[in-house]
């Protein structure tokens, strides 16, 4: 077995359990080192990891892997993980939440922004979250299919004037999935305040994507008190033309989500055909999210409820509250995006004259696809309060 690299244990060393969170205290995380043999596993159980050579057969929940310059670099600066991670040398697959949950547990930073990873019970449901940064507070809501992994960007741009924490919604990620609740935007919104009152944070900024646009939409209607600016990125919204399965699919269970089988192998090559350059960068780590939560079956059922809500949602009484939404509102649109066409930005003017706007040549997630521009235009949104 080869001996483990002094620049990985370097990272042990580091180890801090209190920013770390694992379903059952367990995890096993792998370091591959590109281009050369083997690997080497963290196994975690409580507060305790440990490092060793790899065992054959067993199977890692995470892996992280860069070339050796890479990994020193990132055991000698105690913010080298999160750099290498967001300039595409380091690769997490399979696991964000635990592969950049060790970056946050070895980073050996100590002070109260420090990136950290927890669970917290509300009346709703165990919901997870990330959260770095000190200052007024920014909630961050991702979209359908996605966890709170999508908004790392956003913490990492923010989170030197604001505390940004990003939650996985119920049903979502490593947050609760309950079966039979309602799974639309009142629901997600609600159990957004019932997080928020955990947490002790009486009102905040909301940053919401696709689905978590909507969400945040919602808590600008029934949730005033709770927020104050909101950034909506690519927004989900109802839809204007006629929806020609909305009959046959208020016949359709979402439950059945449930009984169906859903072979990874199968799903996943679905899913990459469908996806482009699904083996890059973040795409590559947003797919390994969603099929984290698709593949189990609560995690299903959650999948198409949440789709069925949006697309059956009415169009009449959704256009009518947003023409009445106060406070201020900024929306990204991407140029590119399938999913929310640009020609929304024309109903959303017409509807709401006083929000900003922001078109970029991006697709679905401005976060992710022009992180600067979204980001820097969300920082002027947000400080202009």
């Amino acid at each position: 077995m080869p001996a483990v690299p002094d620049y990985l244990e370097r990272l042990i060393d580091r180890w801090e359990p209190d920013a770390f969170d694992a379903p059952d205290h367990r995890a096993r995380i792998r370091l591959g080192v590109t281009g050369k043999p083997g690997a080497y596993d963290v196994t975690i159980n409580g507060s305790d990891a440990r490092l060793v050579p790899a065992e054959t057969g067993k199977n890692s929940d995470a892996t992280l892997t860069a070339d050796e310059q890479t990994w020193r670099k990132i055991g000698d600066d105690l913010r080298g993980g999160m750099e290498a991670y967001n300039r595409n040398r380091l690769q997490i697959r399979k696991n964000l939440h635990l592969g950049v949950g060790f970056l946050a547990a070895t980073s050996g930073l100590k002070d109260a922004g420090r990136l950290e990873f927890h669970r917290v019970k509300t009346r709703r449901c165990h919901i997870s979250y990330l959260q770095a940064g000190v200052g007024d507070p920014v909630i961050c809501i991702h979209g359908l299919g996605g966890t709170k992994g999508s908004f790392l960007p956003t913490v990492a741009a923010l989170a030197d004037e604001y505390k940004v924490i990003a939650l996985d919604l119920p049903g979502f990620g490593d947050s609760d999935k309950p079966i039979a609740v309602g799974y639309d935007a009142a629901y997600f919104a609600d159990a957004t305040t019932a997080f928020m009152d955990e947490l002790g944070i009486d009102q905040a900024h909301v940053i919401g994507n696709s689905m978590g646009g909507r969400v945040a939409l919602e808590l600008g209607f029934d949730h005033r008190d709770r927020t104050n600016r909101i950034a909506l990125l690519a927004p989900s919204l109802a839809w204007l033309r006629e929806r020609k399965w909305a009959a046959p699919l208020k016949l359709v269970r979402p439950e059945l989500g449930l009984l169906q089988i859903a072979p990874r192998p199968v799903v996943e090559s679905i899913v990459k055909r469908l996806i482009p350059n699904a083996d890059d960068g973040w795409t590559a780590a947003g797919i390994d999210e969603f099929l984290r939560t698709y593949l189990q079956p609560r995690g299903r059922a959650a999948f198409y409820a949440a789709a069925r809500n949006i697309y059956l949602e009415d169009p009449e009484r959704f256009w009518s509250r947003l023409r009445e939404l106060q406070g201020e509102a900024l929306f990204v649109w991407g140029r590119q995006d399938r999913l929310v066409p640009i020609g929304f930005a024309r109903h959303v003017r017409e509807a709401l004259p006083g929000a900003r706007h922001l078109e970029l040549d991006c697709g679905h997630v401005p976060q992710l696809e022009a992180p600067r521009a979204t980001h820097d235009a969300v920082r002027r949104f947000l400080a202009a309060s």
